[in-house]
């Protein structure tokens, strides 16, 4: 099966642009009727129902940003009736007040409907058994894939997090053909089984990976296959949301968008002006059909880029590049804005280095210091003390021409860093603290 919903996910672009305008007109009227929070802002932005006009009058409306739903916290923006609701979802809250997502039973199918496109067009059908390795619970990631899955008939295995040698046991004894988790986390299980004595490739089924939660790179793509045979899809989402929602497809060359879904547009950070296809910026989605908690133009905080000309796919729903870091998770090192996955990026270049690294940033006078600390592979281990200084110039040298700014290497043995179950923690930026 190569689409979930063919006729919507091959829709001409001007349909889909109807469909759109559509659904926003629709959603803006509702909202501006029914919600005090999106009636004061749309007042307050000078902006009505009559304004909208077409689809690219949506520039006129005003942008949501997590702060608005931790200042709403828990269910001031809910605009529909409680007995309307059937779930809460609620963030760890790691950065301040947590947010509070609502969900009418159309939510929980429209979202996995957008969950149930990706994995298809991911190459999975009611063929497959999914190792869902995402949290259950509050966390959003579990629940999404598992609806979706199940949506394309797939039999789903709910294993959540942890317990690590459990899971490559399900994976040999369940004929596990795909799992989804962050690609910290099945990094770590490749480790694992191979410490296990396990050969992911060559003693089990599994042969695709549904990763997402955090930034990484198509080198991590490339590593994963090299390391495990198994070939790793890239999911987006947010828990504001819903969730888990859009992917790659069988291309590997950009996440596909759910048109009829969600609007996508690419601003600059700074400005709030809407950037053209191909310019990087901050991602910001509108989602189209949502009842419980809507959101119109949503500052995600994710730096990436709208992919233009088709897929060879055949899908015409809009795609944006790989996510490259988010905005506030962006170190300035001397003047030079570098992201995490730059870094991991780079690191990867180096055939005797892993994708497990850490990055810590400090101060030496007035100048900003960044000491990268990474994993030499097993069979990279040497006694040679030349040896090792070589392999840090070598890592330096590849730092420096990838982020023009240079960085301190520390050379670690295998298995001596953290390793994460959940979303991975690379930065301690201790000029912070």
């Amino acid at each position: 099966m190569k689409y979930y919903n063919e006729k919507i996910e091959t829709l001409p672009k001007d349909e889909l642009e109807k469909l759109q305008y559509q659904e926003l007109k629709t959603l803006v009227t509702r909202l501006f009727g029914n919600s005090k929070f999106y009636h004061d802002k749309m007042k307050e932005a000078g902006v009505s129902p009559d304004d909208i006009k077409s689809i690219s009058d949506i520039t006129k409306l005003p942008f949501m940003k997590k702060t608005d739903l931790r200042d709403n916290y828990p269910d001031k923006l809910v605009c529909v009736p409680h007995e309307d609701l059937v779930r809460y979802h609620v963030s760890s809250g790691t950065t301040g007040k947590p947010t509070v997502v609502a969900y009418t039973k159309n939510d929980i199918e429209l979202w996995a409907e957008a969950v149930a496109r990706s994995l298809t067009s991911c190459g999975l059908s009611n063929k497959d058994t999914i190792q869902v390795c995402y949290g259950y619970g509050l966390f959003t990631g579990g629940l999404g894939l598992h609806y979706g899955g199940e949506k394309i008939g797939a039999t789903v295995i709910p294993a959540s997090t942890g317990n690590s040698q459990r899971q490559i046991e399900l994976i040999q004894d369940l004929g596990t053909t795909a799992v989804a988790c962050t690609p910290s986390y099945f990094i770590h299980l490749i480790d694992v089984a191979k410490k296990m004595g396990i050969d992911l490739n060559k003693d089990t089924k599994l042969r695709t990976a549904v990763l997402g939660a955090e930034p990484w790179t198509d080198e991590m793509r490339k590593y994963i296959f090299e390391m495990s045979g198994v070939t790793a899809h890239n999911i987006f989402g947010t828990s504001e949301l819903s969730g888990p929602m859009f992917s790659d497809c069988s291309e590997l060359n950009g996440m596909h968008i759910c048109g009829d879904i969600a609007y996508t547009e690419i601003i600059d950070p700074k400005t709030g002006e809407q950037l053209p296809a191909g310019e990087k910026g901050e991602l910001t989605i509108t989602v189209l059909k949502k009842e419980a908690i809507p959101m119109i133009r949503y500052r995600i905080g994710d730096i990436t880029s709208i992919i233009e000309g088709d897929c060879p796919c055949g899908r015409t729903s809009p795609r944006i590049d790989r996510l490259q870091g988010r905005v506030d998770d962006m170190l300035i090192i001397r003047g030079i804005n570098v992201f995490p996955s730059a870094v991991e990026h780079a690191l990867l270049k180096n055939s005797f280095l892993t994708s497990h690294f850490m990055i810590e940033v400090s101060r030496k006078g007035p100048l900003d210091d960044m000491l990268v600390k990474v994993e030499l592979k097993p069979e990279a281990m040497t006694d040679s003390i030349n040896g090792l200084i070589e392999m840090q110039g070598i890592t330096e040298r590849t730092l420096r021409d990838a982020l023009n700014v240079s960085a301190r290497v520390e050379l670690c043995p295998p298995n001596t860093l953290p390793r994460f179950e959940g979303k991975a923690k690379r930065v301690t930026d201790l000029r912070r603290l």
